[in-house]
């Protein structure tokens, strides 16, 4: 909670103010008016910290911004479909650290430990480069306005619709942090080993519910993963399709350090194109990783009921997900006056 001097610390004008008013002044007012004025006090105080994400905050600022950002995006997908699913990802592993706000962008410095070396990202997370151009494209048309974190939202957006996925409304306002978290990187992000309880409880930490799980995970239907995260799931599960785990065995040999980066795609049938395929998967037990397979282990779970529904229909698949990345988005945004807009992604100012 905020002490009273803090607070005024956060309003300089308003203090100036005060302090040159004399004792008289409150003696004006009279007793039912001084409730309203504090209300009001209060309120001004405040207003920096209860700053809310819109769809139309560059509205005046920079209105280039959306076409910027596609022009960018539907190049790099264009060149290689695969990095559509890498710049989704990076909004994933973004806000499930410290929130939706860059720091997974930043580069090692002497002074700063960041998260692209812990162990969900290192030598797995991709894009850096696209994002990189984007800044360098946002920057041109709009000069220290747009924030990074913003750019990773509207990114991911685009790259779902240009592998002809749903669209949205993208709420914007975020901005950059100054620092990154190595450790929560490593603890926060959960593993492709998880069970579907770990799976629950590591949503539910960022306040999304098991909805919100099976909706976000359907993001795999886009993408390739490493050996390295679906060896155990192809050799020692039982709960995977046998002539499945074979063809997957033939390019990801079961020695530990032997073709770990070999990759295969997180959908079957379509790993280029955002449908629900990844959920018919699940169902025919030929999901890849473990934690996409324990989305529907549990007979009449949440997750597998939703599964079904969403295998089903692709519309309904849609609308829970859009749902779902609006939700995730808003995970601890920094807004006002906290945090910085960035002018190199990969580095604070």
């Amino acid at each position: 909670m905020h002490t009273l001097s803090s607070l005024f610390h956060n309003c300089p004008s308003y203090t100036v103010y005060a302090m040159a008013s004399s004792s008289n002044y409150f003696s004006s007012f009279s007793r039912a008016s001084l409730p309203l004025f504090f209300f009001f006090f209060l309120l001004l105080l405040h207003s920096d910290a209860s700053a809310k994400l819109s769809t139309d905050f560059y509205a005046q600022s920079c209105p280039q911004v959306f076409d910027t950002v596609k022009s960018v995006v539907k190049s790099a997908i264009n060149q290689e479909k695969r990095i559509g699913a890498s710049l989704l990802r990076l909004l994933f592993h973004d806000c499930f650290v410290l929130g939706c706000d860059a720091s997974v962008l930043l580069d090692d410095t002497p002074t700063l430990l960041g998260e692209k070396t812990a162990k969900p990202n290192n030598n797995s997370l991709r894009g850096f480069e696209v994002v990189d151009r984007i800044k360098t494209a946002v920057e041109k048309v709009c000069p220290g306005v747009v924030s990074c974190a913003d750019i990773l939202a509207i990114t991911a957006r685009d790259s779902v619709v240009f592998l002809n996925g749903p669209s949205w409304e993208v709420k914007l306002g975020r901005r950059d942090s100054r620092k990154a978290s190595f450790n929560k990187a490593n603890t926060d992000i959960p593993p492709p080993t998880s069970s579907l309880a770990n799976l629950t409880a590591a949503y539910a930490k960022k306040g999304l519910s098991v909805g919100d799980l099976v909706a976000l995970s359907g993001a795999h239907t886009i993408g390739k993963a490493r050996c390295i995260s679906f060896r155990d799931h192809i050799y020692n599960d039982t709960d995977i399709n046998g002539s499945f785990a074979k063809l997957r065995q033939a390019n990801c040999p079961c020695t530990s350090g032997s073709g770990d980066n070999n990759l295969a795609p997180l959908d079957l049938q379509t790993p280029t194109v955002f449908d629900n395929d990844y959920f018919n998967n699940l169902i025919s037990f030929k999901g890849l990783l473990h934690s996409d397979q324990e989305l529907y282990n549990t007979s009449g779970s949440s997750s597998a009921a939703l599964v079904k529904s969403y295998s089903r229909s692709t519309a309904a698949f849609f609308d829970g997900f859009v749902a779902a990345m609006i939700k995730m988005s808003d995970i601890r945004p920094l807004t006002g006056k906290r945090g910085e807009i960035r002018k190199n992604c990969r580095k604070v100012n």
